[in-house]
């Protein structure tokens, strides 16, 4: 008998109307000091981003009941973060590595918590091409899971600049690399991309043509709010669904606002001036 188990259903949590903000906490398993800044408290945390109501919040198995476990039943839907890896910190380690955090079930914490999606990363760094086969083993375990659970997959390609360009886990922006590391996501059977902003926001169609689902843009780390906002509006004029921003939302002192003004960009197609009001008004 065929069953019925359709990604769909778990989609439709996530996305509105083609879109979505997803705001990443899952910053904890990176093993870097500088990203817990804002995630001291995570229950406060919570607490306020689900005041903020975004579509998603992104954490880590051993913190999504501070989400799943809350009452009401409007609340943000969960994107469960599965893996873990090295290339966070500002120094290069002698030996890069990303693994699944649940190697022999992968998913079975995400279904258990009800997360809405799984994500994964996607590494690719100058010279190091051990990091980048671990990543492509990580998801090819855990697409059949997905497929035969009706989990949606998304996959997080992420193009870095050599360590001593400008210290470590810097976005590259080549559109070039990134579109081939989007298509390659969207081989391996990504049902979401989550994917680097180019350089020059106009080029960003060319991600979009190669993903063939979903694209979510990355944040990376804390910039100037109005810059980010109007960058953000360029990315979802070129067709982005949404973003995944961590940083320049749990590191500033209004993120109720900054998910305000991120929101009508998806939601309303404001632009970067607009939602710079949205954001003062917050």
């Amino acid at each position: 008998m065929m069953m019925r188990i359709s990604k769909k259903a778990r989609m439709n949590r996530l996305f509105r109307n083609g879109g979505c903000l997803d705001v990443a906490i899952d910053h904890g398993v990176c093993n870097e000091p500088s990203f817990l800044v804002g995630l001291e408290d995570m229950s406060q945390t919570v607490d306020r981003l689900v005041e903020a109501r975004p579509d998603a919040i992104q954490m880590a198995y051993g913190q999504a009941d501070l989400l799943q476990q809350r009452p009401e039943r409007d609340k943000p839907a969960l994107v469960m973060r599965i893996d873990m890896g090295n290339p966070y910190n500002s120094t290069r380690h002698r030996t890069m590595w990303s693994q699944l955090q649940n190697y022999h079930d992968p998913i079975i914490g995400a279904l258990e918590m009800d997360a809405a999606c799984v994500v994964v990363n996607l590494f690719m760094l100058p010279d190091e091409p051990e990091l980048f086969r671990q990543c492509v083993e990580n998801i090819s375990r855990v697409r059949a899971d997905c497929h035969r659970f009706g989990m949606p997959l998304m996959i997080e390609p992420l193009v870095m600049l050599p360590n001593d360009v400008r210290g470590g886990y810097q976005v590259d922006g080549d559109a070039e690399k990134i579109v081939t590391l989007a298509r390659l996501a969207s081989e391996m059977g990504a049902d979401i991309i989550k994917a680097d902003p180019t350089s020059n926001p106009q080029d960003f169609h060319k991600v979009i043509e190669a993903a063939r689902c979903p694209v979510l843009v990355r944040g990376g780390g804390r910039e100037d709010l109005r810059n980010v906002l109007a960058k953000s509006a360029a990315l979802v004029a070129e067709g982005a669904n949404g973003m995944v921003y961590g940083r320049n939302i749990y590191q500033h002192d209004n993120p109720k606002a900054v998910v305000a003004a991120l929101m009508a960009i998806i939601h309303q197609g404001a632009g970067g001036e607009e939602a710079w009001d949205i954001y003062n008004r917050g």
